[in-house]
């Protein structure tokens, strides 16, 4: 029986997807879980799959159309089979009616060439740049009179004379040390780069919605904890002794394994609120967020909870490689009910994340740092790690938050808990 295949939701506020490519034409065979087309989403590209076996009967829309979620994009079927096409009539994503694929926005404003300019070091001989470096002369801020505007000897005689531009002084052109020691005034204008216009991509616009939506309508408050590290860089190192270089495990592995086991005892932060209710999920599904071009792309490790280590190292490594490539599956970005913001990798100490709705809580992650710390009246070197909870304050409270941050660092600081 023919089956149509739709455009899939893949996020809560996922509106419409551009389709950007069918990768089966019509009259191929395809079997279910082959792709079928690639989409773009306020996320990412996504590889659409067949849901069924059969015959690619029919595309209903043309490349770079824009299609609302739930609307039909093709259908498979038998080959000699008859097959009813979609009833209503034809809509912005129907063939037809196709904006072009890679049409290139306008900037809000035109730019005037006259602001195109090339910017690059300052032309001076090399008698006039010793002059310079003599006299405290600032070449830059000189107008050269030499071939091709080359600053020579005197431009150099003439910003000593008359105490103009180009002295990098602080008295007053009237001061009459002025000559010696240079004039704070600019008698010509200082000229820059063009201003550049861009424009946002649909990740960033994504981002910008749904961040600004986030803080604007979601109470957060945050709850921060420093974490003693010793013990897991001592079993990452002695766990990765024995692993090949491409499943060597990283600090955030393990940071992932035991945010998942935490949220088991405190199921109110593996949660969602939605109005007069709050929704406790029962799978443990931790995002984690993995910078890619123009942004942010959260993916998402599934009952986490349950995953061996190396595991949860391996899918995360899989995903992330995906996300940066521009292309993943829908599961590989849907479905988390907690998030990770991971900044260690850029020796961050500490910072605040905001929530990704409509999930109850994010964690942010600074760098395992060897730092001084005081134990027993004694000074010495320690790995130590600071991380930050946000949490929406309609589904917790802080002393909840706190307790999860204490059953956060049992598991970080007796790291075998991991292993059991």
């Amino acid at each position: 029986m023919a089956e149509t295949i739709t455009m899939p939701k893949l996020g809560f506020d996922m509106q419409e997807g551009t389709l950007i490519r069918w990768v089966r034409n019509e009259g191929e065979k395809i079997n279910k879980g082959d792709v079928l087309a690639e989409i773009e989403t306020d996320k990412a590209t996504v590889e659409v799959e067949s849901s069924a076996s059969g015959v690619v009967r029919k595309l209903l829309v043309d490349q770079g159309a824009s299609v609302p979620i739930g609307a039909p994009i093709a259908i498979v079927g038998g080959a000699d089979e008859k097959i009813e096409l979609p009833k209503g009539d034809k809509g912005e994503g129907e063939k037809g009616t196709t904006p072009p694929l890679h049409a290139s926005p306008q900037p809000a404003f035109p730019l005037p060439s006259s602001l195109s300019l090339e910017m690059g070091p300052v032309k001076a001989s090399p008698l006039a740049k010793k002059m310079a470096r003599d006299s405290k002369v600032d070449l830059s801020r000189l107008q050269g009179t030499g071939p091709g505007g080359r600053v020579v000897r005197r431009d150099i005689e003439q910003a000593l004379a008359g105490g103009g531009i180009g002295l990098t002084g602080l008295t007053s052109p009237t001061s009459p040390h002025a000559a010696v020691f240079g004039s704070t005034s600019i008698a010509t204008p200082i000229t820059g780069l063009a201003d550049e216009v861009t424009t946002q991509t649909k990740l960033r616009q994504a981002i910008a919605r749904r961040m600004t939506e986030s803080k604007n309508t979601v109470p957060h408050f945050y709850v921060s904890h420093e974490y003693k590290m010793e013990a897991v860089m001592a079993l990452r190192k002695q766990l990765n002794d024995y692993l090949p270089d491409n499943e060597k495990l990283s600090v955030n592995d393990f940071i992932v394994k035991a945010v998942a086991l935490a949220l088991r005892e405190f199921p109110n932060l593996n949660a969602s609120f939605a109005g007069d209710k709050v929704i406790r999920h029962g799978a443990i599904n931790v995002g984690v967020a993995v910078s890619v071009e123009n942004g942010l792309l959260t993916v998402v490790s599934k009952n986490t909870d349950y995953l061996p280590l190396r595991v949860i190292s391996t899918e995360v490594k899989r995903m992330a490689a995906g996300a940066r490539e521009g292309k993943v599956k829908p599961e590989d970005i849907e479905g988390s009910t907690f998030s990770i913001s991971n900044l260690g990798m850029y020796d961050v100490e500490n910072f605040v994340a905001i929530i990704n709705p409509p999930e109850a809580a994010i964690l942010a992650v600074g760098s395992a740092r060897e730092v001084p710390v005081v134990e027993n009246g004694e000074i010495r070197i320690g790995w130590r790690m600071k991380a930050t909870i946000s949490v929406d304050h309609r589904v917790s409270d802080g002393a909840e938050a706190a307790q999860f941050m204490q059953a956060l660092a049992r598991y970080l600081e007796e790291p075998l808990r991991l292993l059991v």
